[in-house]
C-alpha cells in the first residue's frame, strides 16, 4: 500500500478526506503512483500532470522522506519507506507571488 497526501483543493475535487491509500502498485515509481491515483480518481487527471506529456504541472511539487522529487523522472523509484507505506508521498501545491 502506498500513501499519498494531496493538497486541500485536490482532495476537495476528488471528495477525499485524509490521505489516499493505493493498493496494487507493482513497482513504486512516481509515474506508477500517479497512474494509480488518476485511475482511482479520474477527476484528478490533468490536475497534477499534463494530459498529453504527463509532465508535472507548474506549481505542483512532490516530496517524500524529506526529499524533493519534483524534477525526478517518472520512472525513478520512490524511496523504500514510501513503497512500504511507512511514509507518504506528498503532493504539494506551491505558492508564488510577491
Amino acid at each position: 500500500m502506498i500513501r499519498v497526501v494531496l493538497p486541500y483543493h485536490l482532495r476537495n475535487l476528488a471528495k477525499i478526506t485524509g490521505e489516499v491509500e493505493l493498493d496494487g502498485v507493482a513497482v513504486a515509481t512516481l509515474g506508477s503512483v500517479l497512474d494509480a491515483l488518476e485511475e482511482s480518481y479520474p477527476m484528478l487527471r490533468g490536475t497534477i500532470r499534463d494530459h498529453v506529456t504527463h509532465e508535472r504541472r507548474p506549481f505542483i511539487r512532490f516530496y517524500a522522506c524529506e526529499q524533493d522529487l519534483s524534477n525526478a523522472p517518472l520512472n525513478a523509484r520512490l524511496p523504500d519507506a514510501v513503497a512500504k507505506g511507512t511514509e507518504p508521498l506528498l503532493v504539494i501545491g506551491a505558492i508564488a507571488g510577491g
